[in-house]
C-alpha cells in the first residue's frame, strides 16, 4: 500500500505540473489549477503518510550507529538552510498573478543550484534512508527524491517553453547539480541571508526535537544531547 500511494503522490504531482497543466490552466484559469493541484497534493501526501504508519516495520538494511547519525544530521542541517533559503527571492515559485521576477544576480542557496528546495527535500530523503533503511521509509524516501529531482529538471523545460529568454537567463547564472555553476565561474558562494541561516539553524532544531515526541526517539544533536 506504501508503494501504491508513493507512487500516486508521485504520479499526479508530474502529471498536474505538466501534460494536463496547460490544458487546466486554459481552461480554469491558473489560480483555481493551483488549488485543484494543491488539494490534489495534500490527498496523496496525507495518504502517503497513512500508509506509511500502518506498514509493517521491516529489519533494517544496514546497522545505523553514531557516524551513520553524525552525517544524516550535518545533511539535514543544509537541507534545512537550502529549504528556508530558497522561500525569498526564488524565481521558480507559481507566480499567479504576473511574470516570473529573475534575480539581477545568484547569490546565497541559489548560487549553489537554482533549485534549492528541490535539493532540500532530496537530501531529506537521503538522511532518512541513511538512518531507518526499512522498506517503508525506503519507498517514501525515494518517492520524495524522485519528485524533486526529475521534478527540478522538468520544471526547468517547463519555465524555457513559458518564459525562455529569463529562464534561459537564470539558467546560464546558476546550475541545477549544486555547486557546478560556482566551480564553473558564474556564480560566487556566500552572501546567505539571515533567513537562511538562522531560519534553516531554527527549523532544523525545531525538526529534529519534533522527532521525539513524534516518533519516539531523537534525532539530529538530541540523538546526544537528549
Amino acid at each position: 500500500m506504501v508503494l501504491i500511494a508513493a507512487t500516486a503522490f508521485v504520479g499526479t504531482h508530474f502529471i498536474l505540473s505538466h501534460p494536463l497543466r496547460a490544458p487546466l490552466v486554459a481552461r480554469m484559469g491558473e489560480k483555481v489549477f493551483l488549488g485543484l493541484y494543491s488539494l490534489v497534493a495534500a490527498v496523496t501526501l496525507i495518504w502517503m503518510i497513512v500508509a506509511y504508519r500502518a506498514a509493517p516495520v521491516t529489519p533494517m538494511l544496514w546497522p545505523v550507529g553514531d557516524a551513520l547519525w553524525a552525517i544524516a544530521t550535518v545533511i539535514m542541517l543544509v537541507a534545512s538552510i537550502l529549504l528556508l533559503g530558497s522561500l525569498v527571492g526564488n524565481p521558480a515559485m507559481p507566480n499567479p498573478d504576473g511574470p516570473i521576477m529573475v534575480p539581477a544576480e545568484a547569490k546565497g542557496v541559489f548560487a549553489i543550484t537554482r533549485h534549492p528546495m528541490m535539493w532540500a527535500f532530496a537530501l531529506w530523503g537521503l538522511a532518512h534512508i541513511l538512518v531507518y533503511p526499512v522498506a517503508a521509509n525506503i519507498i517514501v524516501s525515494v518517492a520524495i527524491i524522485l519528485l524533486s529531482l526529475v521534478g527540478a529538471a522538468l520544471q526547468d523545460r517547463k519555465k524555457e517553453v513559458l518564459t525562455p529568454a529569463a529562464w534561459q537567463h537564470w539558467e546560464s547564472r546558476t546550475s541545477y547539480w549544486p555547486f557546478a555553476a560556482i566551480l564553473a565561474g558564474r556564480a560566487r558562494f556566500g552572501r546567505f541571508g539571515m533567513h537562511a541561516l538562522a531560519g534553516g539553524l531554527v527549523v532544523w532544531l525545531a525538526a529534529t526535537w519534533a522527532h521525539m515526541p513524534l516518533a519516539g526517539w531523537p534525532a539530529g544533536i538530541w540523538r546526544w544531547l537528549g
